[in-house]
């Protein structure tokens, strides 16, 4: 009765603290991480588990979370990078979003636009979810299926984003209105309602925000979201951009394999839709500008 007694015990032990079976480098790092709530002493033995080989790709990202948390978020960059090779072709995609993140951390909005459109050449060569249709996502500890049209809407989402940080509003639209012919949601709804307003279309901007307003949209539960729509409607009636503001605009930054690729998923995915958007003929005299 005593050993199953303790035998019960250590089940809800493992159970409640996430902390896996074992006692190797790896779990000992979880449990200096979730348990004893020892950062720096985790970090010890997550290094310890990557150059023993157990567990490396959980190792690798959970090392980079807790580093973000103490702000190392370079010192994840740079170990991400190093050691990623040591993990399976499988892990790849997802240390690519966990170097997206650290990016985002620590600004590196440059690196981040290189890796998300890397991102989405994959999805173009049919490289994406290691060749699968569909992947499985956690959010909030449950469990959920991701396609591969999701995933690009997601992707192209947060291009979009990346942009608006470095004021390349055209490139931003662009991005922002192919998501939404992908894979249509409120949050991006909201960006690209911002977008426009940052480009003085404040017509433009309200319809699309009147449209998240009006639950038109998928997402239209999350009321942060539609609280947003509605304080940016607010704002575009009275926001004015400082003198000059439109021409300190930088052009668009999409090379012509990334929009070729785009617009060939754009033919399977909203062959009903008009797919080429009116300032995707603007890149003609952008040539000298886009990145290669």
């Amino acid at each position: 009765m005593e050993v199953n007694s303790r035998k019960k015990e250590e089940d809800q032990f493992h159970i409640i603290h996430k902390v896996p079976y074992g006692d190797g480098p790896y779990v000992k790092a979880k449990h200096a991480q979730l348990v004893e709530r020892d950062q720096e002493g985790a970090i010890v033995w997550f290094w310890k588990a990557i150059n023993a080989g157990d567990r490396v790709e959980s190792a690798l990202k959970d090392m980079a979370v807790v580093m973000k948390q103490l702000d190392r978020t370079e010192e994840a960059i740079e170990a991400v990078k190093s050691f990623r090779g040591l993990c399976p072709k499988t892990a790849q995609e997802s240390l690519d979003n966990v170097l997206i993140d650290l990016f985002k951390k620590c600004g590196k909005v440059d690196e981040q636009i290189a890796l998300l459109k890397q991102k989405l050449r994959m999805i173009y060569r049919g490289e994406a979810f290691n060749g699968r249709p569909t992947k499985t996502a956690r959010s909030h500890g449950k469990k959920f299926q991701v396609s591969v049209r999701q995933e690009t809407s997601r992707i192209l989402g947060n291009l979009g984003w990346a942009y608006m940080q470095k004021s390349n509003f055209m490139a931003a639209e662009v991005v922002f209105k192919k998501a939404q012919m992908i894979d249509p949601d409120a949050n991006k709804a909201c960006n690209l309602g911002l977008c426009l307003m940052k480009q003085a279309r404040y017509d433009e901007a309200r319809s699309v925000l009147q449209h998240v307003v009006n639950r038109e949209l998928p997402g239209f539960d999350d009321i942060r979201t539609i609280n947003r729509a509605r304080e940016l409607l607010i704002e575009a009636e009275t926001w004015q951009p400082p003198t000059g503001f439109l021409s300190d605009l930088p052009g668009l930054d999409l090379d012509d394999d990334f929009v070729n690729g785009l617009e060939k998923l754009m033919d399977v995915w909203a062959p009903s839709r008009s797919k080429r958007l009116p300032i995707f003929e603007q890149i003609e005299n952008f040539r000298d500008q886009l990145a290669c």
